[in-house]
């Protein structure tokens, strides 16, 4: 069967490429060997964070500014309310980069910020209890996204517009002949002009053994968990989403939405895993409980009861920093991979991005940062 454009994993960065390829005529086929959203992925867990003011670089400022407004744009396209301004909390050690990066980044911008000290960060949220030479910086605009909701919806509009998607599909080969993609699964082959790769934490061992680019990638356990709190003080109109930088590691957080409890991960660290092999469940690693409470401890000493806990997988790259680019063999096939526990905020942008890439060879905001060539 023929097809403009595949798209190899159809998650957060495949399905949102998936609509804006069929949105524009292009005849899409989307391929994931699960069916997503699904509890394989870095997705996993309901919420992510969506922040504007950003630790990790001034130049990831613009794509997320831009992938906020194509949240809103979905938003109104489906009728779902998938984003939720509850305000996000960054906290770290003042003058630390962490904090430094954040205030930088909204002044270039002109983001709006609210700098405090630690006292008047225990003042607004009584539940915080930070060290003297902390201070907090709330960015009002920011919030939480509802993952695997956002998926659900790129996934409706995707096939609305004509798109054609395959679960339960695993790609066994591919093969690049001329202007020609070639893609065969454990049941049939398809032929494309182009090809998207978005596969998450397979990206790596895909790409290296079926189209000769090896990169660092790999895939990490990761952990997060909800806690009991007390709904009057911790739930989402009240209290924020919040991203501490802290000596024992970073952590980050959701107020109760629903009634849920108060979320709880670790960004840093976790165990380098096969993909392919089952992960171990929550609890069943030491110090998956003991991580998240000795943070709690430390910095929300309310939160006490642990309610339960799920795993999602990262997929990791030594910089951390994203890949949004073409094949350096391959005009006719992007790569959106290695997004490193961040790039969940960024999937409508990179969607569109990729679309874009596939379709006139570059894109509206910058991608320079996240080129292949600095491998």
């Amino acid at each position: 069967m023929k097809f403009d454009v595949i798209i190899i994993g159809a998650g957060s960065m495949g399905m949102a490429a998936g609509y804006f390829l069929a949105k524009s005529g292009k005849k899409t086929l989307l391929l994931d060997s699960f069916n997503p959203p699904h509890n394989k992925g870095s997705h996993h867990g309901e919420t992510r964070i969506i922040r504007h003011a950003y630790a990790e670089g001034e130049e990831y400022v613009p794509f997320v500014l831009r992938a906020q407004e194509l949240w809103t744009d979905l938003e109104q396209a489906t009728g779902k309310q998938l984003f939720l301004q509850t305000g996000v909390l960054n906290v770290g050690e003042e003058g630390s980069d962490f904090t430094r990066n954040i205030i930088s980044s909204a002044e270039k911008y002109s983001l709006p910020l609210d700098i405090m000290d630690s006292n008047e960060v225990h003042q607004r949220w009584p539940g915080i209890t930070l060290p003297d030479d902390y201070i907090g910086c709330f960015e009002p605009a920011s919030g939480i996204l509802k993952s695997e909701e956002c998926i659900q919806a790129y996934k409706e509009l995707a096939e609305s517009h004509g798109a054609t998607i395959l679960t339960n599909s695993r790609v066994q080969d591919i093969s690049v002949l001329d202007d020609r993609v070639i893609i065969k699964t454990d049941e049939e082959t398809f032929y494309s002009d182009a090809l998207v790769v978005s596969a998450g934490s397979w990206s790596g061992e895909l790409l290296s053994t079926m189209l000769d680019l090896d990169l660092p990638l790999t895939a990490v356990r990761k952990t997060f968990a909800w806690f009991d709190a007390d709904e009057n003080s911790y739930n989402h109109e009240q209290f924020p989403a919040f991203n501490f930088e802290t000596p024992e590691g970073i952590y980050y957080g959701f107020p109760s939405t629903d009634g849920c409890g108060l979320k709880v991960g670790r960004h840093d660290g976790g165990d380098e895993i096969n993909p392919d092999e089952s992960m171990q469940e929550f609890g069943e690693v030491a110090g998956d409980k003991e991580d998240l409470r000795q943070f709690l401890n430390g910095y929300l000493p309310e939160i006490q009861q642990l309610k339960y806990g799920k795993i999602c997988m990262y997929p990791m790259i030594p910089d951390e920093k994203f890949i949004i680019d073409l094949h350096p063999k391959y005009p006719n096939i992007a790569i959106a991979a290695g997004f490193s526990g961040h790039g969940f905020k960024f999937s409508s942008a990179v969607g569109q991005a990729l679309s874009n890439l596939i379709i006139s060879g570059k894109n509206d905001v910058d991608l320079s940062h996240f080129s292949l060539k600095r491998f």
